[in-house]
């Protein structure tokens, strides 16, 4: 059944400094091969465009002097990833930085003295991807290679034409099997002399990947 969010005002969104709080998994550890490693997320601040795994993307694994251990995985749609002689690992709604600290510790028996540095990069972005349809210049499916707010999710869509209605935008969210309806009004920012109190009215929401954005 689809319901409507009421969300809370993100008067800091635009700030590239500004902080949201979305819940990660803080890594600790990694589990045996026949296991995924699966941590409950506690939410922690991070910053809003820090680029979070999704299942789809394409990761660059390098182990520091050791060409062995040098590959490119793809993320599997379960989330995880497979890697030598560390096994299975959920890497989806990691950073990879913490996938780096996941791999290390899965090798940490393969080695006396200190593992050697990993190195984690996303190198096809391609697990994040979302909608914009109705009243854009440029309606159509994006893939941004990082996280994005609405405002540049309208931008990357060429912007609202004309007439639309921006004071009723809907953003269509998956919620596991069901779909969520979280409405944001956007207006203000729109109008001729808008100031910081504008913003704090406004709904400035971090897209999350698999988001149709409609502007009626």
């Amino acid at each position: 059944m689809a319901m409507t969010l009421v969300v809370p005002v993100l008067a800091a969104a635009q700030d590239p400094a500004a902080t949201a709080e979305v819940p990660v998994s803080a890594p600790s550890g990694v589990a045996p091969a026949a296991s995924p490693t699966t941590v409950p997320p506690p939410p922690i601040t991070v910053r809003a465009n820090a680029y979070r795994i999704n299942a789809g993307d394409e990761l660059e694994i390098y182990v520091w002097g050791e060409e062995r251990l040098q590959r490119k995985v793809k993320v599997l749609p379960d989330g995880t990833i497979a890697f030598p002689l560390v096994g299975k690992i959920v890497a989806q709604g990691y950073m990879p930085s913490e996938v780096e600290t996941l791999i290390t510790a899965g090798l940490r028996d393969q080695y006396r003295g200190q593992v050697p540095q990993v190195t984690v990069s996303v190198v096809q972005p391609a697990g994040l991807q979302f909608s914009v349809m109705g009243r854009v210049r440029s309606p159509g499916t994006f893939t941004p290679g990082r996280y994005i707010n609405v405002l540049e999710a309208l931008s990357m869509a060429g912007g609202p034409s004309e007439f639309a209605n921006l004071d009723n935008v809907v953003i269509i969210r998956k919620a596991g099997e069901d779909l969520r309806t979280v409405r944001v009004r956007l207006a203000p920012l729109f109008k001729m002399g808008a100031d910081a109190n504008d913003i704090a009215r406004a709904n400035i929401l971090r897209i999350e990947t698999g988001d149709t954005v409609i502007v009626p």
